[in-house]
């Protein structure tokens, strides 16, 4: 099976009221614990961008921000452990659905150790 990637940014998620954002809270927990249900989850969750990023040498050297191509790496993101492609787009409609924006899906590549 496939792991998948299924993300949105933070920006996506334009919710008028705080009832809209209260109920899209109600059903993505509700798609999260279909997925456990399901057998499929393999981990979850935000990005908190009140933390800012740094970036960690292999001599420890730590350096405040991120990698010019990643500097709004942001938002929501699931991993699901899935059997293809179709599966994924069906999982991710589901989350589309619970956050109200579209979903972003990539494929990680086939790691014999995971």
């Amino acid at each position: 099976m496939t792991k998948f990637l299924i993300s949105f940014p933070s920006s996506a998620m334009a919710l008028d009221s705080p009832e809209e954002w209260a109920a899209a809270g109600v059903d993505s927990r509700a798609v999260i614990q279909a997925a456990k249900d399901a057998g499929v989850y393999v981990f979850g969750g935000g990005i908190d961008e009140a933390v800012a990023p740094v970036r960690v040498a292999a001599d420890g050297t730590v350096t405040a921000g991120t990698y010019p191509e990643t500097e709004r790496l942001e938002g929501g993101y699931t991993i699901l452990e899935l059997p293809s492609r179709e599966v994924a787009f069906e999982w991710a409609a589901k989350i589309a659905a619970a956050c109200r924006c579209e979903q972003e899906v990539r494929e990680f590549m086939y790691d014999p150790m995971s």
